[in-house]
């Protein structure tokens, strides 16, 4: 094994062990290929805004890969290379009767606690603890009874922990903002469709001194209503990094993604909302590769 090689292979299981952890080497781009919002987390009814109050919500999942992607798609092959992590995100909404630019005016906040297992070329890790905090405001708005829409910003905060020696980090350590705009259309029954689009603008990291090239992406779902409240479909995502990295640790390339795979929702009229989806990676390039499973549940207060 080349001293390079190494050297990837070592950055790589830094950056994974902790998921959300930052790393720069010469394969992975946007600093491990991996941006700080997990990609398919979200699924139906990501545009629509509960009624006025405070509302919890929950996110849970497995993200495992198997694989990395270099460019053009290319299989980097790092022996015993796998990746696992058990996500668990609680998120608090609270939705006010102010209304501003015609839209009603929400916050929230969410804190992922991250439970990581990665092992490559003969190490192994573990790591446990809360990663980077995500919060902001957002704009809700219902032209219709079936269809809304969000805009928002969500900030990235580098509140996990972070340290360029530790193998096992739960942080990126940086900031990042990043605007959004999450539409759904959810009539009772026939065709359910939504849509959250997402741009990363990330800050620099001051250990590494670089900064992680800027990246549009996308939740999306497709499904069918049957008029119970269960819709049944396909979600996934599609991720590509708009601008290259800079700084001393700048990586080469740019990564994208798409993620395809069956998606389920039931919602009730009391506030009730429960999604599950699972989704495998395609089309991979600079970023790991593998599948994930997530569920959405949302309990009224």
């Amino acid at each position: 094994m080349t001293s390079k090689f190494r050297r990837l292979v070592y950055a790589v299981v830094l950056f994974l062990s902790g998921f959300w952890a930052m790393v720069s080497h010469s394969a992975m781009a946007t600093e491990g290929g991996i941006g700080a919002y997990p990609d398919g987390l979200d699924n139906y009814l990501s545009g629509a805004l509960p009624p006025a109050g405070i509302h919890a919500l929950f996110y849970g999942g497995n993200i495992h890969y198997n694989k990395l992607r270099g460019n053009h798609g290319d299989l980097i092959p790092v022996p015993g290379f796998k990746v696992n992590v058990n996500v668990l995100a609680p998120r608090l909404v609270w939705v006010t009767e102010k209304q501003v630019f015609g839209g009603q005016l929400a916050y929230h906040a969410i804190v992922p606690l991250l439970d990581v297992t990665a092992n490559a070329a003969g190490k192994h890790d573990n790591s446990k603890g809360v990663g980077d905090i995500t919060f902001g405001p957002a704009l809700g708005y219902h032209p219709a009874p079936d269809l809304a829409y969000v805009i928002g910003l969500n900030i990235n905060a580098p509140t996990g922990h972070y340290n360029r020696n530790d193998l096992a980090n739960l942080g990126k350590n940086y900031w990042t903002a990043q605007p959004v705009w999450a539409i759904s259309y959810f009539p009772v029954s026939g065709i359910n469709a939504d849509l959250k689009v997402m741009y990363d603008v990330n800050f620099r990291n001051k250990d590494t001194k670089t900064t992680s090239g800027q990246a549009l992406h996308a939740d999306y779902a497709l499904g069918w209503g049957f008029g119970n409240g269960l819709v049944v479909g396909v979600g996934g995502y599609a991720f590509q990094q708009a601008t290259n990295d800079s700084g001393s640790n700048s990586a080469q390339g740019k990564a994208r993604a798409v993620g395809f795979g069956p998606s389920i929702r039931y919602a009730n009229d009391k506030g009730w909302l429960v999604t599950l989806k699972w989704q495998k990676d395609f089309v991979v390039s600079h970023r790991p590769s593998g599948s994930q499973i997530f569920l959405k549940a949302a309990i009224p207060f």
